[in-house]
């Protein structure tokens, strides 16, 4: 895996983390050692990234840090969500991670019900008023 992709990679893992992370964990992800990832933090933190370290307890990504927001319409924004939140519930664990990664960060302009991470879309979903949208003959799962 090349530097700058492996750099990505630990800021992606960073983000999916709910608690600190250890060198070693960050590594078996990653299958590199644990002294790449020393060196990559080090990267990391210089570059300005807000990564947060204690000895013997790991990294931590500060909160708010994201990746900048896409430009997206409401449209765009559903169907990425959609798709997304298919692809978590069906697809094999490497993907379904990928599809974690993409989805949405509640963007002010993206209704609640396709950000929330533990609803999965239905039909119903779809369906706007005056807008037709998917039906549940045409929606196959």
């Amino acid at each position: 895996m090349r530097r700058a992709d492996r750099l990505f990679e630990i800021v992606q893992v960073l983000r999916r983390a709910s608690k600190p992370l250890t060198a070693d964990t960050i590594a078996k992800e990653l299958e590199t050692s644990r002294w790449t990832i020393y060196r990559d933090m080090a990267a990391l933190v210089a570059q300005r990234i807000p990564i947060r370290s204690e000895a013997g307890v790991g990294y931590i990504l500060e909160r708010g840090f994201d990746l900048p927001p896409l430009m997206l319409t409401t449209d765009e924004i559903e169907a990425v969500t959609l798709g997304a939140q298919l692809v978590i519930a069906n697809a094999e664990p490497a993907l379904a991670r990928a599809a974690l990664d993409v989805r949405p960060r509640s963007p002010p302009s993206c209704p609640t019900t396709f950000t929330r991470s533990s609803t999965i879309l239905s039909p119903a979903h779809c369906r706007r008023p005056g807008r037709g949208g998917m039906t549940g003959s045409t929606f196959k799962s």
